[in-house]
């Protein structure tokens, strides 16, 4: 089994970065040069000069360059979330981004500036909560997958047998992935959601997980990473894959679900509108890109049946016919095409008929199975399809869906490993089931914080099975502040990611950055009428209600009256 270091000691000078494990028995120290920026191992703890500030590390992100040089992205304090199949798996709670650069006085006031927001770019990324990791687990691959690898790809490193759709730290790693030598100095971080939970049923525990991985292919925010505006490559609109996990006496269990984008080329960018209009491109060749994706998807996951769970009126109307439309220009035996139209049916609180979804699907799900290994190791049963489920964001109603879907495979899952009774329900079953919707509720508040800057609507159902006038109340206050966030924040955090990822990348020799892009007349004069009438109303509204605002004498009125 391939594993990293755990932990480092991580000792400065003015000259070098060395990084040394904490691990028992370990030799190697990572010399970092702070001036040519090489990288290279040694084994002699002795050539850390003792005058070294050092201090203690929990991992290494990865390197990355910004205006003023490199700089060095370490992990400083994580938590434990759990022990998966006997590994455990951390979260990283927090970060520090060290510059090679002993100064940047060498910098102009400009380039000064341009590496502050982007520093801050990283800052951003880094502080969106849910990065996790394993040193000793691939946290990029499902079970069934792994289970069905060579013995040659269990000795590689993590780095070389990960899922790159899933290794967020993937370009912080360039510099490492070159030198085969320095890969048990970094693991693959991935970002999402994760949780593990111990539960009881019939007096028999059971460890119960879900694991959330956001695609870094087309990553970003809300209405800038919708649809397939830019190039078309396959697994471009795969932005999350669902891993539910069930371990119990020895034997495993587990069920995967896709969300993704509509896979054409489309857009809904912001424009102020609380709800912008979906526009598809006239001039492109959908079928195409729509093609390569679900090529990939077969490949990967087996059959799939597309849940679009989108307005089937309105502005939604024309993506649920194009999409409907493309998979039957495709032709394809293994793709079957859903639409259920999520708000009509449930809509006046009507939450049961979701159900008709679950029914509808339940002989496709039955056929699909799940992947199961019983206590000897041996594989029982694999998955031979997955739902890939959308809605507009793939975030509120999608999460529904697939918290559903993933109860009735868990309850039969449970049966099989003689944890139910047959007969027996998951939703009999206080206690879990209360847990269970939970977590799932959990998971869609994290997934949705990342993707749209605010906990997911419709949770209360989650959490409780039911839809509530509080709930309802709650989702128009999130939706205000995805308005504000989508309209004035989301650029920042678009460019945020994509920095991050490797989608743009700092030239230090460019001396204009496009930081610096100034805003066309039309920005500047919009600014400066709305300015001038803020003023003239504001300035109108005080004249004529003069009295109202002047700080008159009260003691001397007083004694005027009395």
């Amino acid at each position: 089994m391939a594993s990293t270091y755990e932990s480092f000691n991580l000792r400065t000078t003015p000259e070098k970065f060395y990084i040394e494990p904490c691990d028992d028995g370990s030799e190697d120290v990572l010399a970092i040069d702070r001036v040519s920026t090489e990288m290279t191992l040694t084994g002699k703890h002795r050539d850390i000069p003792a005058s070294a500030e050092n201090r203690t590390v929990c991992g290494l992100m990865g390197t990355i360059r910004l205006v003023a040089g490199m700089y060095l992205v370490v992990i400083t304090k994580k938590k434990k979330v759990g022990d998966l199949l006997g590994h455990a798996v951390w979260k990283a709670l927090d970060f520090e981004i060290l510059s090679y650069k002993k100064t940047i006085l060498h910098l102009t006031d400009n380039q000064m500036q341009d590496n502050k927001t982007f520093l801050s770019m990283i800052n951003n990324v880094l502080h969106t909560d849910g990065f996790y990791f394993a040193t000793d687990y691939d946290l990029t691959h499902t079970l069934q997958r792994l289970a069905n690898t060579s013995p040659e790809f269990q000795e590689m490193s993590l780095l070389e047998r990960a899922d790159q759709r899933f290794v967020w730290n993937g370009h912080l790693l360039r510099e490492f992935i070159a030198q085969p030598e320095l890969h048990k100095f970094v693991f693959p971080v991935v970002h999402g959601f994760i949780t593990m939970k111990s539960s009881c049923i019939n007096g028999k525990v059971f460890e119960w997980s879900i694991i959330s991985r956001r695609s870094c292919f087309r990553a970003g925010v809300r209405y800038y990473v919708r649809g397939n505006i830019a190039v078309c490559f396959a697994g471009t609109h795969l932005l999350n894959m669902k891993l539910q996990i069930v371990q119990y006496s020895c034997a495993k269990a587990s069920f995967v679900q896709t969300r993704g984008s509509i896979p054409f080329y489309w857009s809904q960018r912001p424009n102020l509108k609380y709800k912008p209009k979906p526009q598809i491109s006239k001039t492109v060749n959908h079928l195409d890109g729509f093609q390569r994706h679900f090529d990939s998807q077969v490949i990967l996951y087996g059959r799939q049946v597309i849940l679009n769970l989108i307005n089937q009126k309105g502005s939604e109307k024309p993506l649920e016919l194009t999409f409907d439309k493309m998979v039957t220009s495709l032709g394809n035996g293994l793709i079957k095409y859903i639409a259920f139209d999520f708000h009509k049916e449930c809509s006046r609180m009507r939450w049961h008929r979701l159900q008709i979804l679950v029914d509808m699907v339940a002989e496709m799900q039955d056929e699909f199975g799940y992947f199961l290994v019983d206590a000897d190791g041996k594989v029982l049963l694999n998955q031979d399809g997955t739902f890939r489920s959308n809605c507009m964001d793939c975030l509120d109603r999608t999460n529904v869906i697939q918290s559903l879907l993933a109860r009735r495979s868990l309850q039969s899952q449970l049966r099989k490993m003689g944890v139910l009774h047959m007969g027996q329900q998951i939703e009999e079953q206080a206690d879990f089931e209360k847990m269970y919707k939970n977590a799932w509720a959990d998971n869609a508040d994290a997934c949705a914080k990342q993707y749209a800057g605010t906990g997911a609507l419709k949770t209360d159902f989650t959490r409780t099975g039911k839809r509530t006038h509080l709930g309802l109340l709650m989702d128009g206050w999130n939706s205000m502040i995805r308005y504000y966030k989508n309209n004035f924040c989301d650029g920042f955090r678009q460019d945020s990611i994509d920095l991050f990822l490797g989608n743009y990348a700092v030239d230090e020799s460019d001396w204009n950055t496009p930081l610096r892009d100034p805003k066309d007349w039309k920005f500047l004069t919009v600014t400066l009428i709305l300015f001038f009438l803020f003023y003239v109303v504001t300035g109108g509204l005080i004249l004529f209600n003069g009295l109202d605002f002047v700080d008159a004498p009260k003691l001397v009125q007083k004694e005027k009256q009395d």
